[in-house]
């Protein structure tokens, strides 16, 4: 069943390229703050944001939710990275994503998106491009993200040995 991954982010390490200053990444991400709507992260120069995600160990990615209120400035194009840890706007043109997510505003309400699994199932961190937003303007504002999933034990398809192999 799929939790909150919320423990397993590394803090120290959150990296949100293009945040403004009093609207940052942990008011969308931290527990509390993402609840509150009147906390939110907004871009800064432009509709651009990128953050870096890294988690204290491996986790298979399950679900995102995004939320945001605003509907004009709600994200609309989203890339998702896995284990690139340190992701730059230049790298989002060059990289090929992992999985690219067309926001609907009924998606941007709080349900979680479903991942595709076989992309995030060995993840240490996922970088979120958010590319546009819903109305184009100026700047992007998002209240929540949050990450399902699960920990500890990755099925890992090398380890497993042919039925009569073993000696």
């Amino acid at each position: 069943m799929a939790k909150d991954l919320l423990e397993h982010i590394d803090w120290s390490q959150l990296e949100c390229l293009n945040e403004q200053g009093l609207h940052t990444a942990t008011n969308a991400l931290k527990q509390g703050y993402r609840e509150q709507d009147e906390l939110y992260l907004e871009s800064d120069t432009d509709e651009q944001l990128l953050l870096n995600i890294r988690f204290n160990q491996r986790v298979k990615l399950q679900s995102i939710v995004i939320k945001a209120i605003d509907a004009d400035k709600a994200p609309k194009s989203v890339k998702l990275y896995s284990n690139r840890p340190h992701m730059g706007f230049s790298d989002t043109s060059s990289v090929p994503c992992a999985q690219e997510l067309e926001l609907t505003p009924a998606q941007l309400k709080g349900d979680p998106i479903p991942l595709k699994l076989v992309k995030f199932s060995n993840v240490d961190s996922l970088s979120v491009f958010v590319e546009s937003n819903q109305g184009g303007e100026e700047t992007t504002k998002l209240c929540k993200i949050a990450l399902f999933g699960s920990s500890g034990e990755v099925f890992n398809v090398a380890e497993i040995k042919k039925q009569g192999e073993e000696h």
